[in-house]
């Protein structure tokens, strides 16, 4: 089976912190941290990629919708 690769959009909350900043997305449950905005945002971007490679393709079936 050939590996398709699907652009999502999601929506992400960022939160000043002491030392840096909060990244969550609204639609799944991941959250996480950086020193700047630039890089909680990148950290975020990688938690919600392997966020959705671990979960089973149904699931991912039901966020994309």
């Amino acid at each position: 089976m050939a590996h398709v690769d699907r652009t999502i959009t999601l929506t992400a909350s960022l939160t000043p912190e002491e030392g840096g900043y909060v990244a969550r997305c609204l639609e799944l449950p991941v959250t996480t941290e950086g020193d700047t905005v630039e890089e909680a945002v990148a950290m975020l971007r990688e938690a919600v990629e392997l966020y959705l490679e671990d979960e089973p393709p149904s699931a991912r079936r039901r966020i994309r919708s």
